[in-house]
């Protein structure tokens, strides 16, 4: 009784979460959401500023990336009986009201903030992720020596070719070959199968990707400057937007069952 119930639910009806069935019974977008490992609270936005070193307690030298949270406030929330998911939208940064649309500027308004630089969402677990409108997020969202993933779009390096994009060993550099020294090489086989297959690595656009870089160690944190010093790269240029967010999977039990006031 419970699978044909189930399945005659409309695919697309926004259920409250008592009503939810069985994740493995159901197929809908909300059933999807509830298999899914979403983090308990939300993440926040940052800026990239450089990158430099500080030295532990033993000397050892540790690269860093220097991330600067700039005027973060919450300017909406989304629940699952309204849109279908748990998410707080975060604006950051700051913009003249004269470059922001009148759409935005409205939607700042309501919210009691100023006009942003850059608008973006996390999804959280529950209900209790959720963080009252124009709240402001600090450094100190996050704490010394837990992990975080970051995610932000990486640099456009333009149309390159098989050895720079793939990693190509590239043709002999030796007598015989002409003007084919960073070349691909062989495409695929001759009559059988007679074309070149789905996938295969070659020249064009690189960079400009998404890109997520797991479990970077949080090394330190200034409150004062709003500078939080994450260990390693992080993807994009200078000043570029980045998203922030408690590691997946090395979750710091204590900072994510804390409740931010």
């Amino acid at each position: 009784m419970v699978v044909s119930r189930v399945m005659s639910t409309q695919r697309g009806a926004l259920l409250s979460r008592s009503e939810l069935p069985l994740p493995v019974l159901f197929d809908s977008p909300q059933a999807a959401l509830s298999r899914k490992q979403l983090p308990k609270r939300t993440g926040t936005i940052a800026f990239k500023r450089g990158m430099m070193s500080v030295f532990d307690e033993n000397g050892v030298r540790i690269p860093v990336t220097i991330l600067q949270i700039d005027r973060t406030q919450v300017t909406y929330i989304k629940t699952i009986d309204q849109h279908g998911y748990f998410a707080v939208q975060l604006g950051a940064g700051a913009r003249h009201a004269k470059n922001v649309t009148k759409p935005m500027l409205g939607h700042f308004s309501k919210a009691g903030v100023a006009p942003k630089r850059i608008v973006a969402e996390f999804r959280v677990r529950d209900e209790s992720g959720l963080l009252p409108i124009s709240h402001e997020i600090t450094a100190q969202h996050f704490k010394e020596g837990q992990f975080v993933d970051i995610w932000a779009r990486s640099k456009g390096k333009g149309f390159s070719g098989v050895m720079k994009r793939h990693g190509f060993s590239g043709l002999p550099a030796s007598h015989g070959v002409s003007v084919s020294h960073r070349s691909a090489g062989s495409t695929g086989q001759s009559q059988d199968p007679g074309r070149v297959l789905k996938g295969k690595k070659m020249a064009g656009r690189m960079g400009g990707d998404n890109v997520t870089v797991q479990n970077s160690k949080v090394v330190k944190i200034y409150p004062e400057f709003g500078l939080v010093l994450v260990k390693g790269p992080v993807p994009g240029p200078k000043y570029a937007a980045v998203s922030i967010q408690d590691a997946l999977k090395k979750p710091d039990v204590d900072c994510a069952m804390e409740t931010t006031s």
